[in-house]
């Protein structure tokens, strides 16, 4: 059985791409007519597809695998540093193809230093012809607006439970898993909205026998809602301490990805509401901005040490 299917089965083509019609068909008529923006903004939740997006923007683009740079804004040290890298890199020409492309992802993190976001605005104003911007974002509002009138935004939604069955179905036929249309269901509306979230899943239950073994653990995969609002709650504490976060998080075995949800989902509720722990709140949601698809309960363990210790 493959690995990462999420990985393996990344469409190639716009055409690939399920859930998003109406900004699949935006971007395939500015292709069509050659109109392509210098500046695009890919905006959704997690897992809906912008990274995939981004990358078959590249290929149409001719811009060759040297001169193309994903940057997570969430996970580098110093954002104005970054900023800065890309303006002198941005005038260089390509070493292959046509073009050189930058793709922010979780562009709005930028903000965690003072200036980032502005120092950006001229670079993406006066955009070199060979240089392409695609900033990506699961929260356009902590963009500066300066920035929002620069690109052009295509909008991304979560994807339905339908969108969710039919990808989960042509990887198990795809793969020749024994995995029955209930379990299939399960997990699309396990997935809430995410493509990538419904192969993981699916990668994790496709080596048990049997429904019953399947369905189960599709269930265990879902959030431990108790457990991840306790965890919520320490850390919304102002005087959140180690010893009471870590064993919570001992005894989570869900994916980390759906507790970073449920931790921000929090954290907003908190927010919006105001008061003494809205400043709280606003700090663990820009921590709990960086995805765990890779770092998983690692990341996790290490966003809530960040958290208790900042």
């Amino acid at each position: 059985m493959s690995t990462e299917l999420y990985k393996v089965y990344r469409p190639r083509t716009l055409k690939g791409v399920v859930g998003q019609e109406g900004a699949i068909a935006s971007l395939q008529k500015l292709m069509d007519t050659n109109k392509l923006p210098h500046t695009v903004l890919l905006t959704g939740p997690s897992g809906c597809g912008k990274t995939t997006i981004a990358r078959i923007i590249r290929e149409y683009l001719d811009c060759g695998q040297h001169d193309y740079q994903e940057i997570d804004c969430a996970a580098v040290e110093s954002p104005l540093d970054t900023v800065r890298s890309i303006q002198r890199a941005m005038h260089m020409a390509p070493m292959s193809g046509t073009t050189r492309v930058f793709f922010l992802e979780e562009a709005q993190s930028l903000s965690r230093a003072g200036f980032s976001q502005q120092a950006m605005l001229k670079m993406l104003e006066d955009t070199p012809s060979h240089v392409y911007f695609i900033l990506a974002t699961t929260d356009e509002q902590k963009l500066h607006k300066a920035i929002l009138t620069r690109c052009t935004e295509v909008k991304l939604v979560a994807l339905t439970e339908a969108s969710l069955q039919r990808v989960v179905q042509r990887v198990v036929d795809r793969e020749k898993f024994i995995v029955s249309d209930k379990v299939v269901q399960e997990i699309a509306e396990a997935a809430e909205g995410s493509a990538r979230k419904a192969l993981v899943v699916l990668e994790q239950v496709a080596r048990l026998e049997g429904d019953a073994a399947q369905l189960e653990a599709v269930q265990t995969t879902s959030i431990n809602k108790e457990l991840g609002i306790a965890l919520a709650r320490a850390l919304i504490n102002p005087q959140a301490r180690w010893d009471v976060v870590a064993p919570i998080l001992k005894e989570l075995k869900d994916d980390p990805e759906g507790l970073r949800y449920l931790v921000l989902g929090y954290s907003r509720s908190v927010l919006l509401g105001g008061g003494k722990l809205a400043p709280r709140a606003f700090k663990i949601i820009d921590i709990f901005s960086r995805n765990f698809y890779d770092s998983k309960h690692a990341g996790l363990a290490a966003a809530c040490w960040e958290v208790v210790n900042t």
